[in-house]
């Protein structure tokens, strides 16, 4: 960066980082695992992450269904580990994505 001062033209220099380059993600990682990241922190710039966990659902949908339809939704949803309502509303919208002309 240059910067002009009274009496002339001066080069700033730069300070050459401490945290390296890295070829891959890998090797990145690892470096991580392996230094703090505290030692770094004159380095570092602050950044601002906003996490959207719950979206709110719009509108409610109440659908009846024999039992034993339930119970087979129930099992699938706890194989997967998602509650039976998601279960329900992505199949609904693979149904709805597949549908569209």
């Amino acid at each position: 960066m240059q910067v002009e001062e009274k009496g002339g033209e001066y080069m700033r220099s730069k300070r050459k980082s401490k945290i390296p380059e890295f070829k891959s993600y890998e090797e990145e990682a690892h470096f991580w695992d392996t230094h703090s990241f505290t030692d770094f922190e004159d380095e570092l710039e602050d950044v601002s992450i906003v996490f959207d966990l719950q979206k709110p659902k719009e509108e409610t949908l109440v659908l009846r269904i024999q039992k034993k339809i339930k119970y087979s939704l129930e099992n699938i949803a706890k194989s997967k580990g998602i509650s039976i309502s998601s279960l329900a509303r992505m199949w609904i919208m693979e149904k709805l994505h597949s549908s569209r002309i």
